[in-house]
């Protein structure tokens, strides 16, 4: 399910990422609970993004100006 308000908060995310090889894409979980996951395309590499404590911290920021809250961010290293 797509929310525009979390499309909105997330698509500089999800460009950047795109840029570099990487799909962003988001659940809710739950009441106003975000999971984001990070999938490495053919070409990324799946150890190269910042460390999960570093993406959750940045993910909770980007989600800050919603009503949503980030639950767990899932990184392609964790496949």
């Amino acid at each position: 399910m797509s929310s525009p308000v979390l499309d909105s908060a997330l698509e500089k995310f999800r460009e950047l990422m795109a840029t570099d090889g990487y799909e962003l894409t988001y659940s809710v979980a739950g009441e106003n609970r975000v999971v984001v996951e990070i999938v490495a395309g053919a070409d990324a590499c799946a150890d190269c993004l910042v460390p999960l404590p570093i993406m959750e911290s940045i993910m909770s920021d980007a989600l800050e100006p919603t009503p949503y809250r980030l639950d767990h961010v899932v990184m392609p290293a964790e496949h």
